[in-house]
Parts: C-alpha cells; structure tokens; sequence
C-alpha cells in the first residue's frame, strides 16, 4: 500500500493518462491475483514476455515497474516519442549526482566518469521485434537480466536516453516508501481551506 492505494494503481493512474497508451497489461507474481492480470515468470524478463504474449501486435511497447509509482504521463509519451529515429528502445534514466567507485575485494580500481553515467529507470520502451528477439532466450540469461533494455544492447541494438528525474524512484526499502508517500502528497487532493 502507498499513501491509501496499492502501488500498482499509481503507475496504472499514469499510463491510462497517456494518451499513446492504448492497452495495459500487468504481469503479477505466482499467487498473486489482480483483475486481468497474467501471471508473471520467475525473472523480470519473463514476466515481460508473458505480459508481451498478451499485449496484441502493437509495433511499440512499453515497460514499467509498478516499484516506480512516480512516473507520470509526460515520461510515458516522451519514451515513445524518442523511439523514432532508427532506434530500438528507448530507457527513462536520470544522471548520475554521486561519485562511482569500482572497488575489488574493498579496494578502489578506479573512479567513474558521472558525466556519463545514468541511473536506469523505466518506463523503457522498444521496438515490438527488438524486445521480441532480446527477450528470445534461455531462462538463465533472463534471469540475470537487471532490465530489458540491457538485453536488446547486448544484442546489438541501439537504445537511446530519456532524461527524467530523481523523482521517478523505484521502492525497494522502508524508505524508498516514505519518501514516495512524501512525494505522492502533490497527486493527492487537499482538503478544502477552513
């Protein structure tokens, strides 16, 4: 639950609004039901080939997280956007503030450049075959995968970035929960003034 609603219906609240969205398809663990919903696979990926199974034969989609219940419409509409222009898929990430260390065994190897470095987000959006052929796998290289993105990059596509925001966080702590709820308090309607 977030701020009185299950996460999920955030990121439903957002894609509904996007007017580019024509269908939604959400992908639930074993065990969990939710209207309409398919059952997800053991790795993300997998969910994101049973959901896509089940998608209709759309030439662009779109994945997201409902870890990130933050996203809105806007984000939405401008990954799809970007996906013209001879692209494959297209990631929402936010640069990178922090100074990256690649450590070994506790010891720093080198310092990263940040003014290259992205953090990931999504929603991501792909070419339907680019997804199609990335998510065409074995079980295990699905299951290492951190995002879909990454899989069609491996293959040789091109992936563009989207800039979006700290804002867009993915909940994943205690934490991560309080401050969405901070944040979601703008979507929230006020009471009336006394």
């Amino acid at each position: 639950m977030l701020a009185g609603r299950p996460m999920l219906e955030w990121s439903l609240d957002a894609l509904r609004a996007a007017p580019s969205i024509e269908r939604v398809v959400v992908a639930v663990p074993p065990g969990v039901r939710y209207p309409g919903a398919v059952a997800g696979g053991d790795s993300r990926s997998q969910s994101v080939r049973n959901a896509l199974a089940a998608a209709g034969e759309a030439d662009a989609v779109l994945v997201h997280d409902a870890a990130r219940p933050l996203v809105d419409a806007d984000l939405v509409e401008r990954c799809l956007a970007a996906l013209d222009g001879g692209v494959d898929a297209v990631i929402a990430a936010a640069p990178v503030t922090d100074t990256l260390k690649e450590a070994a065994d506790g010891i720093v190897v080198r310092t990263l450049d940040r003014s290259r470095l992205w953090a990931v987000q999504t929603p991501q959006a792909f070419r339907r075959t680019a997804l199609e052929d990335a998510l065409d796998q074995p079980a295990e290289v699905l299951a290492r995968a951190t995002d879909d993105a990454g899989l069609v990059e491996a293959r040789g596509g091109v992936v563009r970035v989207v800039e979006s925001s700290a804002r867009n966080l993915k909940v994943t702590t205690a934490t991560d929960l309080k401050l969405a709820e901070l944040l979601l308090a703008d979507r929230l309607p006020r009471p009336p003034a006394p």
